[in-house]
């Protein structure tokens, strides 16, 4: 589908006539070593294949490759990055995923960046759910890194 160029930050009516179209695409982030080795000690997986270049080497991937995690992380500042908001908006909070697969590793030097479609909104009481299908995409690679329904609850202020 097409990207619909839109405002930074979106009104309920605008959000609404975009179902179905990709809203937000993050700028490009590159995944090098040092950011793979600061997530390990974060999270405590030491895993050969993420931290430990000569090993990785020989191992399936014959490079270091980042977390899964670590490119599930990355989404919340790539959905900021990509100037993504609702007009009104109080916050806007993580409420979770439906669905989550890791369909490709992400070699360490490579680029990765989101893609963000509208799938469905939800109104909640003080609050409208926005249900993104996420994919993460390598650059040059076909297949992406990492697909998902990503839901987000914003909580309205009094102008939304």
């Amino acid at each position: 589908m097409q990207t619909t160029e839109l405002s930074p930050a979106l009104s309920r009516a605008a959000l609404e006539a975009c179902l179905g179209q990709e809203v937000a695409r993050s700028p490009w982030v590159e995944i090098r070593q040092d950011r793979i080795d600061h997530f390990a000690e974060i999270t405590e997986d030491h895993q050969f294949i993420h931290t430990d270049p000569a090993r990785a080497a020989a191992g399936p991937f014959g490079t270091p490759i980042a977390h899964g995690f670590l490119t599930l992380s990355l989404l919340s500042g790539l959905l900021e990055k990509s100037g993504f908001q609702l007009d009104g908006a109080a916050i806007c909070v993580n409420y979770g995923f439906d669905r989550l697969r890791f369909l490709s590793p992400v070699p360490v030097g490579s680029r990765v960046r989101a893609h963000f479609t509208l799938a469905r909104l939800t109104p909640q009481p003080g609050a409208l759910d926005t249900c993104l299908d996420v994919t993460l995409r390598i650059e040059g690679q076909e297949k992406p890194a990492l697909a998902a329904q990503w839901i987000l609850r914003h909580y309205l202020g009094e102008s939304a």
